[in-house]
């Protein structure tokens, strides 16, 4: 007995893969000639400007670059520590803010009722005025056994403010679990609390990790609001050089840094939003 002929795309088949062939060739041409177009035209609108020349000395010049770059990195250092020292304090207090919130112990209610207060109060202030407040504020009172350095409140300033945000990002993770799943638990002789460590806070955790990422991108630069308050970090070194020598082309150097810091953190967001995307389209969450 012969063996089946090898299946083979008919003439159909392959005039249809030609066809979507020729229309992504014919998009992508479309998107990148689109992209040329676009920045090129604001290219040489800002080029052919009249104030180009000037605005080419004052914010672009390589000498001017290279000679602060030293004292920009020292000072970029200090925001990358109060990041990297806030981030994980503000991950813990926000989601103890949420499961207050969220418990339902009558035990509970004073800590509910001041977890309701503190994000209402804290997200009402800018954080500017936070840094602020506590900056200049806290030191005045002359507090035992607690540090009166600018960097330690500046940190706590922001800390404190972006609790509150995240907290919210929590609670509404939380909320967002089916009511079912805690009943299931609870079906299997688990506690609310327990439920709602082992089945509530994991599935929410995943489901906010993509906006927990955009509010550390904005952390990331927020710590340059610290400057505000004579911290040497990059933006304060930036302006005290210009202040200095007249040129403001290390505001755009410090820019550039917090650009490649925040960038990738960015697309990281971007990926887990689509990925998670894809997980509830196929049911896995």
């Amino acid at each position: 007995m012969s063996s089946p002929a090898p299946w083979a795309p008919s003439p159909r088949e392959l005039e249809r893969r030609r066809t979507r062939t020729r229309q992504r060739r014919n998009r992508v041409l479309i998107a990148t000639t689109a992209t040329v177009v676009v920045i090129g035209g604001l290219a040489a609108a800002v080029v052919l400007s009249p104030g180009w020349p000037r605005v080419r000395e004052s914010f672009f010049d390589g000498f001017h670059a290279r000679k602060s770059l030293p004292a920009i990195v020292d000072g970029f250092w200090i925001n990358v520590k109060m990041f990297l020292i806030a981030e994980p304090l503000i991950l813990v207090i926000g989601l103890a803010i949420a499961v207050t919130r969220v418990a339902r112990s009558p035990w509970l209610v004073p800590l509910r009722g001041l977890a309701v207060v503190y994000t209402d109060v804290v997200r009402g202030v800018p954080t500017l005025l936070l840094v602020f407040l506590f900056a200049f504020g806290i030191p005045a009172l002359e507090l035992q056994g607690l540090p009166d350095g600018a960097f330690f409140w500046a940190t706590a300033a922001l800390v404190v403010s972006y609790s509150a945000y995240v907290a919210e990002v929590f609670r509404s993770g939380i909320e967002s679990v089916h009511p079912s799943q805690v009943l299931s638990a609870q079906a299997l002789a688990l506690t609310r609390g327990q439920a709602l460590r082992h089945v509530v806070v994991p599935q929410a955790v995943r489901r906010v990790v993509p906006p927990l990422l955009n509010d550390f991108v904005s952390l990331q630069k927020d710590t340059a609001l610290v400057a505000s308050v004579s911290i040497f970090d990059a933006l304060f070194t930036a302006r005290d050089y210009a202040n200095y020598n007249f040129n403001y082309t290390p505001y755009v150097v410090v820019a550039c840094f917090f650009v490649a810091m925040t960038v990738p953190l960015a697309r990281l967001c971007d990926w887990l939003a689509a990925r998670v995307a894809r997980r509830e389209r196929a049911g896995a969450l």
